[in-house]
């Protein structure tokens, strides 16, 4: 059975290439999302794409992906990261497998950045290396995967 994957992108990633580039970066979401699909083929994942500014449209779309019984979810919460109970305990509800996901190293930048409501109900956390850090993510699922059977 073909694995399937969820990566949801939180508010303000959208504007990926045009936002604070020298903080994130200058690929586009669409770019980032095409290098994700060309990995996950390689791997054999079947992989959907999710983008919403609202908290309550990424709780529905994890309440969706439990229905769907998506066997990953590669996450950016974006800013929802410092500041939302709410998306962890819709983690937490759904026992999703989440692996947290930032482009920048959120560690080394506004002490209100430090603290993630995500990080505890994940099974892990990537940061600081831009894109890079989505196709990591990836990765790990796919030897998660590949060790399970």
């Amino acid at each position: 059975m073909t694995p399937r994957l969820l990566v949801l992108h939180g508010p303000n990633l959208n504007l990926l290439g045009l936002r604070e580039p020298d903080v994130y970066g200058y690929e586009t979401l669409e770019q980032v999302n095409h290098k994700i699909g060309a990995l996950a083929s390689s791997l054999g994942v079947e992989v959907g794409f999710f983008q919403s500014n609202h908290e309550g449209g990424l709780i529905d779309r994890l309440h969706q992906a439990r229905e769907e019984k998506v066997d990953g979810v590669i996450f950016n919460p974006g800013g929802y990261t410092h500041t939302s109970v709410a998306l962890r305990d819709a983690i937490a509800g759904t026992e999703l497998a989440v692996i947290e996901v930032h482009l920048s190293n959120v560690h080394a930048r506004e002490p209100f950045r430090h603290h993630s409501y995500i990080a505890p109900v994940a099974i892990g956390q990537i940061s600081g290396l831009g894109s890079e850090g989505y196709l990591l993510a990836l990765r790990g699922f796919a030897a998660r995967w590949s060790e399970a059977n």
